[in-house]
């Protein structure tokens, strides 16, 4: 299989992510955003506010280097309280496995209501976990939320794949089949490499049912990162499937889309790349598939550009639109910057309505934009949607240089390494969280932001360490994946 495509750019040579990290952080399912609504994707607690996972997957943990880490910090009237929070790692009473030096607990994470209370649960996709004595690796852990949030946590435990490597590696839920149940989709570096695992998922680590995909034999395709939404505006969630086609000169780029049914079936091919999220950025009832590429554009990064671009493939009731996809660059119109080699633009991606117009917009994190003299220091730009689908009209960009942001842009802090809008107030608008897990030698922090009318602001913008949380101080990554 295929290694490039999990071996992507470092941020910096002094705090080089490995292609175990890179990739980190799944797609939430859910329906498209209505009319002047926002997903509160993920409410452990169920009190209608949105919560926030932040992971520090290098976060030492019991004397182990590496063992990683989450934080959990919950909504409220007021937004993001971190004085509201729990910390999960595998030494916490109730989470299964112990603590071992590269386990890097928390670099995969979603979100979503496997076992159908109403609560939502938080899946950790701990890729590297040796099972027993044996050679095979992967586990997926579910902490599941009630009333007071996250308390315990339960493996998987059957149906399992008949070889596991590294199962877990991307994960992602959705209604897969429609029959409103959640089900779990997991990529595994081996074949099948993609498991849907049927819901509900009871508490004792029973899924109904296990299907295995072999995107590689099927598309051409192989599963390295999995996301979820609902581009043809029916009752099924659709699954897309980034990975590698190989061609002539070499290997490629390429993105898939499973549309859900019955059974998931290919629908076509899209543009590849290394982060991507799926919502109705045009609001005309069907997701769009949103892919960022952080590389320069060539032959086998075809979908690459002048410092990264972004590139938007419409949908219809009958999956892709037939309108020619868009892409988006520093240089587009309207967007703030300018397109310089290396700015990493597409790095992360995620969606949401920040104003509150029924039109999702997009977050993109641009890890390795220079500021001034400081290079790779990092920036966030929001893209607007709009009746006409994503547009650099209204464009705005965020880093810790603009007035009002706590901080101050330094050389290899890589803000906007990952990027996460949610509605943490239930206002109906979504605020900007911008990570930085280069921050302080690779300490790492994250930034909140507030939203208005006019959408995301700096006015009133705060940040928090992993300290700050409870977490252990040193090089930790803390905010290199963030999941709301």
């Amino acid at each position: 299989m295929p290694q490039k495509f999990r071996l992507a750019l470092a941020c910096a040579a002094s705090a080089a992510l490995t292609g175990s990290l890179l990739a980190a952080g799944s797609a939430p399912a859910g329906a498209v955003p209505g009319a002047g609504t926002d997903r509160i994707r993920a409410d452990f607690n169920k009190d209608g506010y949105g919560d926030l996972a932040i992971s520090a997957p290098l976060a030492k943990v019991s004397s182990k280097s590496g063992a990683g880490q989450v934080s959990v910090v919950y909504g409220t009237a007021a937004g993001l309280d971190t004085t509201k929070r729990t910390l999960i790692n595998q030494a916490t009473a109730g989470i299964p496995g112990t603590p071992e030096t590269g386990d890097h607990f928390g670099d995969r994470v979603t979100t979503g209501d496997l076992d159908h209370d109403g609560y939502t649960d938080l899946i950790v996709g701990v890729h590297g976990e040796r099972v027993g004595s044996t050679d095979d690796f992967g586990a997926l852990t579910v902490v599941w939320g009630g009333a007071s949030g996250l308390g315990a946590g339960t493996d998987i435990s059957s149906p399992l794949p008949e070889y596991r490597n590294e199962l877990g590696w991307s994960v992602a839920t959705g209604d897969f089949d429609g029959d409103g149940t959640t089900d779990l989709a997991a990529a595994n570096n081996a074949s099948p490499g993609l498991n849907i695992f049927k819901g509900p998922i009871s508490r004792t680590g029973k899924a109904a049912a296990l299907t295995g995909i072999d995107t590689s034999d099927a598309t051409g395709i192989n599963t390295d990162r999995i996301v979820t939404g609902d581009v043809d505006g029916d009752a099924a969630t659709d699954l897309l499937v980034m990975g590698q086609e190989q061609t002539g000169g070499g290997y490629r780029t390429r993105s898939v889309l499973y549309r859900g049914g019955t059974t998931l079936k290919p629908a076509g091919k899209v543009a590849g790349g290394y982060a991507a999220t799926i919502a109705d950025v045009d609001k005309d009832g069907f997701g769009d598939i949103v892919t960022g590429n952080f590389m320069e554009k060539s032959a086998d990064e075809p979908n690459g550009g002048p410092g990264g671009a972004v590139t938007v493939t419409y949908g219809s009731a009958t999956g892709l639109s037939t309108r020619t996809p868009v892409r988006v660059t520093q240089d587009t119109a309207g967007v703030p910057g300018a397109a310089e080699k290396g700015d990493a633009f597409g790095w992360s991606l995620s969606a949401g309505d920040t104003n509150g117009d029924g039109y999702a917009d997009i977050a993109v994190g641009a890890a390795t934009e220079t500021l001034g003299s400081a290079k790779k220091a990092g920036s966030v730009v929001v893209l607007r949607g709009s009746a006409g689908g994503l547009t650099g009209t209204g464009a705005k960009a965020f880093s810790q240089d603009t007035p009002g942001v706590p901080g101050a842009a330094e050389a290899t802090d890589c803000f906007g390494a990952a990027v996460e809008l949610t509605d943490a107030d239930g206002d109906g608008r979504a605020e900007l969280v911008a990570g930085a897990y280069a921050e302080n030698d690779g300490a790492g922090a994250v930034w909140l932001f507030k939203s208005t009318s006019s959408g995301v602001t700096a006015t009133g913008s705060k940040s928090v360490s992993g300290p700050g949380l409870g977490g252990p101080s040193g090089t930790s990554y803390f905010g290199g994946v963030l999941q709301g």
